[in-house]
């Protein structure tokens, strides 16, 4: 859900600021902060850091509120209108480019966050189009996959052979092979022996996560940049999305191939409320999901069930390759208590907080240290990260790439899904993304 755009309250945030409809309202006093969040998993331990600051800032008091995800947003948006805003919020990499257009959030240069202080290109990836920061790194993630170790096991997949997979778009490799293997129709034939049914499969071998908007982060996104493909021409800030590529449109006529050929679960499976892919896996109706880090803990907890992870499979570059995201903290531009907003935020990305938050085990803070106390974590409770861990340390082997970061991403995302979902769904050509693309660039050239 991280990955999850609101496109029509964005919209409506831009009409209205445009239009000079913003008005004032009730906030923080002058000893409150208020912080708000999404993640009802982290917020023990940010209530924790908050206990933690006050005591070294007597006077100053932080007020935690914990929204649902649509929610959340569908707030923060009014707020922004309104005058309602909190004085620092949790910020999405695809959500920072909009509101810094349109002014709705404070710099950060005088917080003190450095570069070299957390895991590499989480703080760079808040850097505005002016030069300006308007995040300080929060967490990370990568994507892994997930996988039924007793189905694996069943197989005949040893957990060293789904750590070393590899693929390409003509045949799909190895990756392909195993995907097909942990598929089996209603009469019990697998994906790739003789008779397979792919009209009536019983469990499918990859779980379906939708698909995938313009981002594809827990879709298409390790295999196209294994392929050596980027969203824009630069890293951040591009102005021409690429989605017209050749190796772009071959990596997805792979990929959505799969479905064709009945070994990742249809479109019609997939639904963002009740059906995703970690629901799928839980109900046994897949063997395997690529899967972000944020879902470690509810992988784990599938009754029954044994779930194991594996790396990213090799690309035709030679290397691996996941998305790493990063969240953010950020100051609203009409804040009611900035000066205690900005120590807050300092003492969120500092270690005093990050390892706190570590070592609830339930996220990968920003900073190394943090990062280490959540490993311990898991490792405590008896999960093996490695999987999300091994990316990050070992930059030889495996890319990490960031979200697309340019304007206008909500109006991205309101092309690019109905194209993804006619070409995954209804079967049209990848080719019909060249039109799509089009259409994002003359967006973006405006």
């Amino acid at each position: 859900m991280r990955m999850r755009t609101l496109v029509a309250a964005t919209g409506a945030l831009a009409l209205s600021l445009v239009s000079g409809c913003a008005q004032g309202g009730t906030g923080s006093s002058a000893d409150t902060v208020t912080y708000w969040l999404w993640d009802a998993n982290q917020l023990p331990a940010y209530q924790a850091c908050a206990k933690g600051f006050e005591q070294e800032n007597p006077g100053l008091h932080v007020e935690i509120t914990q929204l649902g995800w649509s929610d959340y947003w569908t707030k923060l948006t009014a707020g922004f209108i309104a005058g309602t805003q909190p004085d620092v919020f949790t910020d999405h990499i695809q959500k920072f480019g909009q509101f810094a257009d349109l002014q709705v959030l404070e710099p950060l240069d005088d917080v003190g966050i450095k570069d070299a202080d957390y895991q590499p290109g989480l703080a760079a990836n808040w850097i505005g189009q002016d030069g300006h920061r308007y995040g300080a790194p929060k967490d990370w993630d990568t994507v892994a996959l997930f996988y039924n170790d007793k189905m694996a096991k069943d197989a005949g997949l040893t957990a060293e052979q789904l750590g070393s997979l590899a693929w390409n778009p003509e045949d799909g490799g190895t990756f392909e092979k195993a995907i097909a293997h942990l598929t089996v129709d209603n009469k019990g034939r697998r994906g790739d022996e003789p008779g397979f049914d792919k009209n009536n499969v019983k469990v499918y071998g990859l779980a379906s996560n939708g698909g995938g908007m313009g981002d594809g982060q827990t879709q298409w996104s390790s295999f196209a940049a294994s392929a050596g493909w980027s969203y824009t021409e630069k890293a951040r800030w591009g102005t021409e999305y690429q989605y017209d590529s050749k190796t772009f449109q071959s990596v997805i006529d792979w990929y959505f191939g799969l479905a064709k050929k009945g070994y990742m679960a249809p479109l019609s499976d997939y639904n963002i409320q009740s059906n995703q892919a970690n629901t799928q896996v839980a109900a046994g109706k897949a063997a395997a999901a690529l899967d972000g880090a944020w879902m470690i803990s509810a992988y784990d907890g599938f009754k029954g069930l044994d779930i194991k992870t594996a790396v990213t499979p090799v690309g035709p570059t030679g290397k691996r390759a996941t998305m790493m995201n990063g969240l953010a903290d950020s100051i609203t531009k009409d804040a009611k208590n900035k000066a205690g907003a900005r120590k807050w935020v300092a003492y969120l990305a500092s270690d005093k907080c990050q390892t706190v938050v570590g070592r609830a085990g339930v996220v990968f803070p920003a900073t190394p240290a943090g990062t280490e106390a959540a490993i311990a974590a898991y490792e405590k409770k008896g999960i093996d990260v490695s999987a999300f861990t091994e990316p990050v340390a070992d930059q030889k082997d495996f890319r990490t790439f960031s979200f697309p970061i340019t304007n206008y991403a909500a109006d991205v995302t309101a092309l690019m899904t109905p194209a993804m979902e006619d070409i995954y769904g209804n079967g049209k050509s990848v080719s019909t993304l060249d039109s799509t693309n089009d259409q994002i660039n003359l967006v973006l050239s405006q």
